[in-house]
């Protein structure tokens, strides 16, 4: 196992791109010698990385900081490919490269819809993000787009129009394992009330102010409580959002776990009130974990992954009075059985290989995927 191969991110801050990263890290490390290369080693998702992933401290305070850092390590260590993530991280990278004097192959992916980072025109971010996008992605060998939607978005944005659409490694090797696991939250044990379960960051691009209102009318009409997992800087305004409908007995916000599987295992119904996605990874967990689901039909994600409202309820984003209804109608409804056909294109192999693909300019064929109990 002589090839080497790099992933870059700013840190590891609790966020979905990050926790794809180090899925894809964990993954590849089986076949192939791996560096998790950081502008700043820090973040909750530091104490996951497994020991045969080496992790590369450059040291830096703010991203554009690493760029000397990252041109001497692609200079030095010659990885015979570089993953990238993060829209500002992407650009660090192939500069990176190119003042290296292109030692490596370099796949940038694009986790979020590009159109809503640059909604404000106005902004500087609005302008120098798409002007940054049509300027140095070219450089790239792969532009990576991990859903459908994102990849159409970034197309209309920038007018570029070669790009993969890999999705991400969401269903690992230990993941209906971890779900077992249990959890120290007494909502979650038996005889108690069904659980309403929302995971994510608590910004505004999440919406969970949205999920409140619509958990206020929901409250009214049966006992029902609600889990947000996830830290973030909207946290003091949801809880006086809280505080304000009298929900404080019937609402918690436990922060930042390590392993969201085990709730979802145990919640009654799966709720992503997103006001934008790239792939909403948490959706695709909780369809294999066979947890009934419903989902603002925000762009991206969410109307791929549920088949366009075959594996689970979609309703308009901001519309807490339909989000509301939904979640009251699915709570009626028996638990499904779940399909390999729900989450076979996110397995953790499937992604690796394909990935492995793009870094060596090879093709490989998809493994087989077996069914997992849920």
């Amino acid at each position: 196992m002589n090839e080497r191969f790099a992933l870059y991110l700013p840190s590891l801050l609790g966020g979905g791109a990050e926790r794809v990263t180090l899925n894809l890290a964990k993954g590849m490390a089986q076949q192939v010698n791996v560096d998790l290369v950081l502008a700043q080693a820090t973040g909750p998702y530091l104490s996951a990385v497994p020991p045969e992933v080496r992790v590369v401290d450059l040291g830096a305070k703010r991203v554009l900081g690493s760029l000397p850092a990252l041109a001497r390590y692609l200079k030095r260590e010659r990885p015979a490919g570089l993953i990238s993530a993060l829209d500002h991280a992407n650009v660090i990278a192939l500069w990176a490269n190119r003042l290296a004097g292109h030692p490596t192959r370099v796949v940038v992916a694009i986790h979020n819809t590009p159109s809503q980072d640059s909604s404000n025109a106005n902004s500087l971010r609005g302008r120098l993000i798409p002007l940054s996008m049509r300027l140095f992605y070219p450089w790239a060998d792969s532009i990576v787009a991990v859903s459908k939607g994102v990849a159409e978005d970034f197309t209309k944005l920038t007018g570029i129009g070669q790009v993969e659409v890999v999705y991400n490694p969401v269903i690992l090797p230990d993941f209906f394992t971890r779900a077992e696991e249990p959890v120290d939250h007494p909502w979650l044990t038996p005889g108690e009330p069904p659980v309403l379960l929302g995971v994510g960051r608590l910004t505004r691009q999440k919406n969970f102010a949205n999920l409140l209102r619509a958990f206020a009318e929901v409250r009214k009409h049966r006992a029902v409580r609600l889990l947000i997992l996830g830290e973030g800087e909207e946290r003091l305004a949801l809880q006086a959002q809280i505080k304000e409908l009298g929900l404080e007995a019937d609402i918690s916000l436990p922060g930042f776990v390590q392993n969201p599987y085990a709730y979802m295992k145990r919640a009654a119904l799966f709720v992503l009130s997103s006001d934008w996605e790239g792939l909403p990874t948490v959706l695709i967990e909780a369809l294999a974990l066979a947890t009934p689901v419903v989902a603002t039909d925000c762009k991206s994600g969410p109307q791929e992954i549920l088949a366009g409202g075959r594996w689970g309820r979609l309703v308009p984003v901001g519309d807490s009075a339909a989000l509301a209804k939904a979640i009251l109608t699915t709570l009626a409804e028996p638990r499904k059985a779940v399909s390999l056909e729900t989450y076979a294109g996110y397995t953790q192999q499937t992604v690796v290989d394909e990935y492995l693909h793009l870094l060596r300019g090879t093709r490989v064929s998809p493994p087989v995927l077996e069914e997992h109990p849920v």
